[in-house]
């Protein structure tokens, strides 16, 4: 599972509805190892519902459809169920199990040689969708099932998206935006080129004006946009001079909001600026991702429309969150403008997330990974409890909450009729938060992708 062969990725990559399942030697398991079967999971500790107490000694049944049958208080066998003989009983019985993790912010396709300046102008989205295979491997590894994408090049997450659902290779299910929306000379626009060939690139998503942006938000979606990412104001790592403040207007942000919404699309926005991030709540947003310089103010207007927030602390731990850190991590040799705000930025995240939390703010969790290492993503639960969230409710960060912030009803509990999206921990994150770090199994849509700490492929 660790690579795929030049056949096998002109399938995966080219039109994963129509690939052709023949197994070549050499290439990944066949995608029927990558089907669900009927199979029922001993617990020893079960939180099928986080937020609500934990049961002791549970069977969890799991249909061939991939859903969840039913949940039943103690050790039931086949027979005791009327199930056939041989279904598969998996021992979780020394286990912590509870639904599968989810990440509402990551960017599969960044990080690794695909973070190099001479890597995106040298290649095409077939290179960065094996990058967001292999990156999407170790996030399903790590525990988090469903994953929402929020930018990557060109329509290299679509492809993926629809290989993993095919079977044809393993990873998270994957909510994907494909390209975001941007002004022109905004945070997903071109920068530090010469011009050249900055007008060479295609960006479908870069628009100016209400129209405009309705238009680039309509084809968004016709190729393939699960969710509209939009990007209110700059940011941090474009080498753009012209900081992290409002960048679209309040016309276009409702227009983009509008043709979103319309079109069943939830719409979420990275944001920094206050300015930015009131006109996107006050335009009907339904998250806000980073919302680094939000007051008050800004977080009382979010809990009063109900907009989600995604804050996005760990990564900024990880790069350095003072210029001391900064100097000596992955990130030291930015282009001077990113550096500037880079700085500037330090801790300001934890602070906004203890004000969060103190204000009662509706938070689901998400990385911003592709800037931190992906499979770290469980750390980001470790920032919410040192900021002053139970363990309980760190949880609900990563699983319910995520599942309604993301707008998918049917993963983010351990209930009958909901995706059999289902992990088990070494330990009990109740007690140490730090056991959502250690994860044993993975099971997603009822296949099992990790048993025994192995994934099982490896």
């Amino acid at each position: 599972m660790r690579w795929v062969c030049a056949a096998a990725l002109t399938m995966v990559l080219g039109n994963a509805a129509n690939a052709e399942t023949t197994p070549v030697p050499g290439t990944p398991p066949h995608p029927a190892a990558f089907a669900a079967t009927p199979s029922i999971l001993h617990a020893g500790k079960l939180l099928a519902v986080p937020g609500e107490r934990p049961m002791e000694q549970a069977t969890i049944i799991v249909g061939g459809d991939g859903r969840i049958n039913s949940v039943r208080q103690g050790y039931f066998d086949a027979a005791g169920l009327g199930l056939p003989a041989n279904t598969a009983v998996i021992d979780l019985k020394t286990k912590f199990v509870l639904p599968g993790f989810m990440d509402m912010h990551v960017h599969l396709s960044s990080g690794g040689a695909a973070r190099s300046p001479m890597t995106r102008l040298r290649q095409g989205p077939e290179y960065y969708a094996v990058n967001a295979y292999a990156n999407g491997y170790r996030t399903l590894m790590a525990g988090f099932t469903t994953v929402r994408d929020l930018g990557s090049p060109g329509d290299s997450m679509f492809g993926l998206r629809d290989a993993i659902r095919d079977g044809i290779v393993a990873g998270p299910k994957i909510i994907a935006a494909g390209e975001g929306i941007s002004p022109t000379n905004g945070h997903a626009d071109a920068h530090g080129l010469r011009r050249d060939l900055m007008e060479a690139q295609i960006r479908p998503g870069v628009c100016d004006g209400a129209d405009d942006c309705r238009r680039a938000v309509r084809n968004a979606i016709k190729y393939g946009a699960n969710v509209i990412k939009v990007h209110v104001t700059g940011g941090v790592l474009d080498e753009s001079d012209a900081g992290t403040g409002q960048q679209f207007t309040q016309e276009e942000l409702e227009a983009i909001v509008e043709a979103g919404h319309a079109m069943g699309r939830k719409v979420t926005t990275h944001a920094h600026g206050k300015a930015g991030i009131d006109a996107a709540v006050r335009a009907g947003y339904d998250s806000i991702e980073h919302a680094m310089w939000a007051d008050e103010e800004s977080l009382k207007l979010m809990k009063q429309r109900g907009t989600w927030l995604v804050p996005t602390v760990w990564p900024i731990t990880w790069v350095g969150d003072t210029p001391e850190k900064v100097r000596q991590g992955p990130f030291k040799d930015l282009a001077p403008n990113s550096l500037a705000k880079l700085y500037q930025l330090g801790d300001q995240p934890k602070k906004l997330v203890r004000m969060a939390i103190r204000l009662g703010v509706n938070i689901a969790l998400g990385t911003d990974n592709g800037i931190a290492p992906h499979g770290t993503n469980g750390y980001e639960m470790l920032e919410y409890v040192e900021a002053g969230m139970t363990p309980m409710e760190a949880l609900k960060t990563g699983t319910v909450n995520a599942a309604m912030a993301g707008g998918v009803p049917d993963r983010g509990k351990i209930a009958p009729g909901l995706a059999a999206d289902i992990i088990a921990l070494d330990a009990d994150p109740l007690q140490d938060i730090r056991a959502v770090l250690d994860v044993d199994f993975v099971m997603r849509d009822g296949i099992v992708f990790k048993q025994a700490g192995k994934g099982v492929s490896e």
